[in-house]
């Protein structure tokens, strides 16, 4: 997957379409990622030891990745994300807009 945990996205289709936040977890087996503040749905949480009130809380779906395009932190525009091998030998993740190393 090219989104990883911590990257800031931009959403591209559906309802949530525009909307910009960071990766907080990504589901590779699903290709879902979710992202902070977006995608918000209200669940019914039973009363617990650590929430004895219960009640309806609103916690983020995972949204599909190919609806995510990764934010550029270099030239800070959407933009699709390539893969290279660095010269030390490690696999970099690289703007295909600028061309600069994505860490």
């Amino acid at each position: 997957m090219r989104i990883k945990t911590g990257d800031n996205v931009v959403v591209i289709s559906g309802k949530e379409k525009g909307k910009r936040g960071s990766v907080m977890r990504v589901l590779p087996e699903q290709n879902r990622a979710v992202v902070e503040k977006v995608g918000m749905v209200k669940k019914a949480q039973r009363p617990t030891r650590d929430n004895p009130q219960g009640g309806i809380t609103e916690i983020e779906r995972p949204l599909p990745v190919a609806s995510l395009m990764l934010v550029c932190p270099n030239c800070g525009v959407a933009t699709r994300v390539g893969a290279r091998v660095a010269a030390d030998g490690k696999k970099v993740r690289f703007c295909k807009k600028c061309g600069k190393d994505i860490q």
